[in-house]
C-alpha cells in the first residue's frame, strides 16, 4: 500500500510531457521485402504462457469487448469457430450461465473470460459462475484501473483463484501495467477512452492515445513476463494490424462487433432501414438498465448510437481476420507472432483517400433481418 500511494504521488506539481503520444490514424506501417507468396501462408494463431497462471492458451488473440451489446452467448458460439474470445458481459445470471454451459458452452470455454466488478457482489457472483462453468479467463474490468481498491482487488482474485488467467484493466502507462502485473494479473487491458461510445475523455479530460499507450504498456509487461490487450479505437482491419505491430499481444473489439445477429439487443426498423443499439457501459443506457440511472455523485461516461443492422458476425471477422493476414504479407512476417518485430511505422497526416466514400468494406449494403425477409417475402 505505502509503494502504491509513493507511485502515486511521484510528482507533485503539473507538468507537462512534450514527448509527441500518437494514435492508430497517425501512422502507416511500412511495407518490406517479403517471401511470402500468399495470404494463406500467413498463421494468426498465437500460443501464450502466462506469468501466474502458469498455463497455455492457444487460438487467435482477438477479444470481443464485455458489453451487453457485444460479449454475448450468440457472439462466443461463432467467435470460437474462429478460436477468438469473448469477454462476457457481466450481467448475465448465474442461472443464465447455468444454461449456457450446459447447452454446450462448457465445450467452448477456452475462448470465453468470465467478466467482474470489484465490489463483493461481484466477487461472491464471480465465484459461483466459475463453479458452474470451470472458465479459464477472468476479466476484471473497471473504467479507471489506477484505483488502489482495483490493485487490492487484484490481488485476493489472484489469491482466489492462482491457476486462473487475470485480465485486468483499464490503464495506459507503463508504470500502472507493471503495478497490476506484479500484483497478479496475467494480462493488462489497456485504453482510456479509445472506443467509439466511450466519453471519458470529453467527460474528465483524461485519457492517452492508444498506439503510444500499447507501445509504452507492451514495453513495460513484456518486461515482466506480462501480457497485455490493446482495448478500444480501432476502426478497421488495418487498426487491429498496428495494435499487434505496436506490441500488444492480444486486441479487443466492440463498435466492430456491434449490429450483428450476435450482438445483443433488439433490431430497430426506421423508414425501412434497420438498426441496434450499441452503447458504452458508463452511458445512461447501462446504468439505467443495470444501476437504476446515473448516481446523482457522477456522469455518464459513454454515449448510446444506432449501428446499422450487419448480419451475421462471421462476415466481418472473415474481413478483419484476412486484413490482419494481409498487413503480414506486407512486411514478411509468416506468424502473427513476427509482426511487432518486423513492423516499422511512419508519421503520416492523412491515411485515406476519401473522395467517394468513408464506408466501411464490411455489408457495405443495407441488410435485412431474416424474420423481415420472412414477413415480406
Amino acid at each position: 500500500s505505502s509503494a502504491f500511494l509513493q507511485l502515486c504521488s511521484r510528482s507533485s506539481a503539473m507538468r507537462i510531457d512534450q514527448e509527441v503520444k500518437l494514435d492508430f490514424k497517425d501512422v502507416l506501417i511500412r511495407p518490406k521485402r517479403s517471401t511470402l507468396a500468399s495470404r494463406s501462408e500467413v498463421s494468426l494463431e498465437r500460443t501464450f504462457k502466462f506469468k501466474h497462471a502458469k498455463q497455455e492458451w492457444t487460438g487467435v488473440p482477438i477479444i470481443a469487448a464485455n458489453m451487453d451489446s457485444v460479449g454475448t452467448f450468440e457472439m462466443a458460439r461463432k467467435l470460437a469457430e474462429f478460436k477468438v474470445i469473448t469477454a462476457m458481459h457481466k450481467h448475465y445470471t448465474v442461472d443464465e450461465w447455468k444454461a449456457f454451459a450446459a447447452n454446450g458452452g462448457k465445450d467452448i470455454m477456452q475462448y470465453v473470460a468470465v467478466s467482474t466488478g470489484i465490489s463483493q457482489a461481484d466477487r461472491e457472483k464471480l465465484k459461483q459462475v466459475m463453479e458452474v462453468t470451470g472458465a479459464n479467463m477472468i476479466c476484471v474490468d473497471v473504467a479507471n484501473g489506477y484505483a488502489e481498491a482495483f490493485v487490492d482487488c487484484i490481488r485476493k482474485i489472484r489469491a482466489d483463484y492462482p491457476d486462473k488467467v487475470l485480465m485486468a484493466g483499464n490503464v495506459v502507462t507503463g508504470e500502472m501495467t507493471e503495478e497490476l502485473i506484479l500484483s497478479g494479473a496475467d494480462v493488462v487491458k489497456v485504453g482510456i477512452g479509445p472506443g467509439s461510445v466511450c466519453t471519458t475523455r470529453k467527460q474528465t479530460g483524461v485519457g492517452y492515445p492508444q498506439l503510444s499507450a500499447v507501445m509504452e504498456c507492451a514495453d513495460a509487461a513484456h518486461g515482466l513476463g506480462g501480457r497485455i490487450i490493446s482495448d478500444g479505437g480501432c476502426t478497421c482491419p488495418g487498426d487491429l494490424a498496428k495494435a499487434f505491430g505496436g506490441g500488444s499481444d492480444f486486441v479487443m473489439m466492440g463498435g466492430m462487433l456491434s449490429g450483428h445477429d450476435e450482438s445483443g439487443g433488439e433490431v430497430i426498423e426506421e423508414n425501412g432501414s434497420f438498426f441496434k443499439l450499441f452503447y458504452g457501459m458508463s452511458s445512461d443506457t447501462a446504468m439505467n438498465k443495470y444501476a437504476g440511472g446515473v448516481a446523482n455523485y457522477r456522469s455518464s461516461e459513454g454515449k448510446t448510437v444506432k449501428v446499422p443492422y450487419r448480419g451475421p458476425v462471421e462476415e466481418t471477422i472473415r474481413d478483419c481476420l484476412g486484413g490482419i493476414r494481409s498487413a503480414c504479407t506486407y512486411v514478411g512476417a509468416r506468424n502473427l507472432s513476427e509482426l511487432d518485430r518486423r513492423c516499422t511505422f511512419i508519421r503520416v497526416t492523412q491515411q485515406l483517400n476519401t473522395v467517394f466514400t468513408d464506408s466501411t468494406k464490411a455489408n457495405p449494403k443495407p441488410v435485412e433481418p431474416p424474420t423481415k425477409k420472412h414477413k415480406s417475402g
